[in-house]
């Protein structure tokens, strides 16, 4: 039995709503303005390791790390073998196409036959274009997707949205969606065998502390249907 667990936390949207719900768990010792990766509360038995998001599959995958919280999204693009026993019900946002406006006036998705797409999901952009029999030329960026469409380098993105603005505010317009996703509990396969008592233990209080402590979700985020795009 090792002497505590390790559990890695996504810097950046989702940590807020991570921290809060450990504290509810009562973990404590943990400094967000501290340049440091990674805190111990002893009492707790719990290591934490502050990571980028799409690193969290990996540190679980290869047991540096016994859980993780990350996005339903990174999941799906990665395919990581770990187990995924809990969805932690925040961080709600959607992966959709979206292109400028004044393609968006006069186009037709239904007659798309091919289309370059920037995108940090190639796997999952590549799947949801070939799936409709659509030829996909995939530009792999790392951020500022939207910047793409305005400067040439492709005239369609594929990118996470929560609200919306940042597509409005650079021209942008929905098309489609393709998925959607929430902040998920993943657990290494490994871990789940020798740290079962520990790891199940911990999975219980977070159940019992998100009954307690409903998660607020965007207006409709559960039951919304995708949107439709009125024409002008």
């Amino acid at each position: 039995m090792k002497e505590r667990l390790t559990l890695a936390l996504p810097k950046g949207r989702l940590l807020d709503s991570a921290l809060e719900l450990l504290r509810e768990l009562g973990v404590e010792g943990i400094d967000q303005d501290s340049r440091r990766l990674i805190f111990t509360d002893p009492r707790r038995g719990l290591r934490l390791l502050f990571l980028k998001p799409v690193d969290i599959p990996a540190y679980v995958l290869y047991g540096a790390a016994d859980l993780g919280i990350v996005g339903k999204d990174i999941l799906l693009e990665q395919e990581p073998d770990v187990y995924e026993p809990l969805d932690l019900g925040f961080g709600f946002c959607r992966l959709v196409v979206a292109e400028p406006r004044e393609l968006w006036e006069r186009d037709d998705p239904a007659k798309w036959s091919w289309v370059r797409v920037a995108t940090k999901y190639p796997r999952l952009a590549e799947q949801y274009f070939t799936d409709r029999g659509i030829q996909v030329e995939i530009v792999r960026l790392d951020g500022s997707i939207e910047l793409a469409p305005l400067v040439g380098l492709a005239e369609r993105i594929v990118d996470l949205v929560q609200s919306g603005e940042t597509l409005r505010a650079n021209g942008l317009v929905e098309v489609a969606e393709i998925t959607r996703s929430t902040a998920r509990l993943i657990v290494n396969r490994a871990s789940m065998k020798t740290e079962h008592a520990a790891v199940s233990e911990l999975i219980g209080e977070l159940k019992a502390a998100l009954r307690s402590e409903p998660v607020h979700h965007p207006a409709g985020a559960r039951t919304q249907t995708p949107p439709r795009i009125p024409r002008p």
